[in-house]
């Protein structure tokens, strides 16, 4: 079986290690679009659970600012505005009239521009971290692999959100 029943691609049980990551990042990024699959505005809208104003819409938004992020600022360099303006970085804010298309819009062009970025790159080539974020790393410089590892790491707590925000929504849970 090479795809799960819902249609997502299974990463491979062998494969070197820049296919092995470049899978798993995709199957989580399906996985993302599994969960906000047949929702109307409204229940991507609908916040988890209080305190948390996280949504699913959010999340979207959200996985979009860390896609340039990773890939454009700290692996290219690039001095880019977030993707949302009005977020202040984070994407969870939301506007009335942005719903799931032009978040999703937004996120896949911020894949795609992410994947034009390392092609060509040796996941021992290094981007450069802000001062205030190597704090937390304890290196200015981290590699593609270290990017990559990290970027599954972001998907899979952020897809754990998804599954209970989804859950709450109308029931459906799972991988």
């Amino acid at each position: 079986m090479t795809t799960t029943p819902d249609g997502r691609s299974i990463p491979p049980a062998h494969a070197d290690e820049r296919a092995m990551l470049e899978a798993w990042l995709d199957f989580h990024r399906a996985t993302l679009v599994l969960k906000c699959s047949g929702l109307k505005d409204d229940q991507l809208r609908l916040a988890s659970a209080a305190p948390s104003s996280m949504t699913l819409l959010g999340l979207v938004q959200h996985l979009a600012e860390v896609e340039r992020n990773w890939f454009q600022r700290v692996f290219a360099g690039q001095d880019l505005p977030p993707v949302f303006e009005e977020s202040n970085g984070d994407g969870f804010s939301l506007l009335p009239d942005r719903g799931l298309d032009a978040a999703m819009t937004a996120w896949q062009a911020e894949i795609a521009r992410g994947r034009e970025l390392i092609a060509a790159a040796s996941l021992d080539d290094s981007g450069r971290l802000s001062e205030q974020e190597a704090g937390h790393v304890g290196d200015q410089g981290v590699s593609l692999r270290w990017i990559m590892v990290h970027m599954i790491e972001e998907y899979a707590r952020h897809n754990g959100h998804a599954d209970l925000i989804r859950e709450r929504i109308d029931g459906l849970a799972g991988a």
